[in-house]
């Protein structure tokens, strides 16, 4: 399968559902997309089907978070954080490192940040990521994400890292 050239018709944005679980549940077994995403290494499968159910039901006014699927699959999610007016925050995570570097997750931002625009009225989108973070600086670059701070650090694959914010509008 060659995701380079098929993802971006088949991308969808989609309600997340209690049946995502295994899924969640492997991507919580991946230690490398742990350590990129701050997610709790070894976590209990109870635990985080507790935390899944509140993904789930989720009824905050200033977050949102949408399943990315490929090909019918779902591959990662994306949130829209800090909702106020006509601006969000926007983060993505997929779950399958095997899938990084694929072109999958700046397609899925640009459809989060198309429902995000027709459902929400959102015209200006912040983003934030590592300095090491290199693949996911220059995934914000390529879809017109402009450096505006450099303010933070926080723990990135095991090393402390300088945070970076961007801003689409």
């Amino acid at each position: 399968m060659d995701t380079k050239n098929n993802n971006i018709h088949s991308i969808k944005i989609r309600n997340l559902c209690i049946d995502d679980y295994e899924i969640v549940l492997n991507w919580s077994k991946d230690d490398i997309f742990c350590s990129a995403n701050g997610w709790e290494k070894n976590r209990s499968e109870e635990e985080l089907y507790r935390w899944w159910l509140n993904c789930i039901s989720n009824e905050s006014e200033d977050f949102v978070r949408m399943g990315i699927e490929l090909e019918e699959r779902l591959v990662g999610y994306a949130d829209l954080a800090c909702i106020k007016d006509n601006t969000a925050e926007l983060g993505i995570a997929i779950g399958e490192s095997t899938l990084w570097g694929k072109g999958i997750g700046a397609n899925s931002i640009l459809c989060m940040m198309n429902y995000a625009s027709k459902n929400l009225g959102i015209t200006i989108f912040n983003a934030e990521t590592h300095e090491e973070n290199i693949r996911s600086r220059k995934m914000l670059e390529k879809i017109g994400f402009i450096e505006i701070s450099r303010i933070g650090n926080e723990e990135y694959l095991g090393t402390e890292n300088q945070l970076i914010q961007y801003r689409f509008k």
